[in-house]
């Protein structure tokens, strides 16, 4: 059961991906390093499962605090601490919807394999092989909504637009809001306001 929770998710050992000899690779790796994901990409993959399914089974959301207990223990976990923790910025958009469509075009062919620029609706076969990766880490790493990993959607080429065309995002509040979500898509008696992603 709580694999559920971390089965998907990328490690990002950056150290090795800079060293690769592919510069549109790297280049891809240095704007995910950019834009201030390091920390949370780069964390160690150590899961202690009955720990996290501890975790999930007793979390609340309280006044924008997720609180919990492990083996008995209170956690309370706030947006502050969350971005200490992983080295987040804290300055910038919150929102995806609040990157500028202009932007999102200049993305939309910055990543095209040929040339045109993708389809929000479509494949991510569309996409330079640095992208299509890029698109995975992300969507696998950050998304909390579970689908289709080779369709585009709109929630995962927002947050690849932010990446390639260096948005700045307060990726503290945006990373805690989707651990928010999370937690409230398991507890369904947790009131929840409207999904914006």
């Amino acid at each position: 059961m709580a694999s559920a929770y971390y089965s998907n998710t990328q490690h990002i050992d950056f150290e090795s991906v800079l060293a690769m000899d592919d510069p549109g690779m790297v280049s891809m790796f240095q704007a995910l390093m950019a834009s201030g994901l390091e920390g949370f990409l780069g964390c160690p993959t150590v899961i202690y499962e009955a720990a996290l399914v501890d975790f999930f089974e007793n979390t609340s959301v309280q006044d924008g605090v997720i609180i919990s207990t492990v083996v008995g223990q209170l956690v309370e976990i706030s947006v502050e601490w969350f971005a200490e923790s992983f080295d987040l910025p804290v300055d910038g958009l919150s929102e995806f919807s609040e990157i500028p469509k202009d932007v999102v075009f200049d993305a939309r062919s910055i990543v095209s394999m040929l040339g045109e620029p993708v389809s929000l609706s479509g494949k991510k076969s569309q996409m330079k092989i640095e992208y299509l990766i890029l698109c995975d880490i992300m969507a696998k790493s950050i998304s909390v909504k579970a689908g289709s990993f080779n369709a585009i959607t709109v929630e995962k080429f927002s947050m690849l637009t932010a990446v390639v065309c260096g948005v700045r995002m307060n990726w503290a509040s945006v990373l805690f809001n989707i651990l928010k979500k999370m937690v409230t898509w398991k507890n369904p008696a947790e009131p929840s306001g409207p999904t914006k992603i």
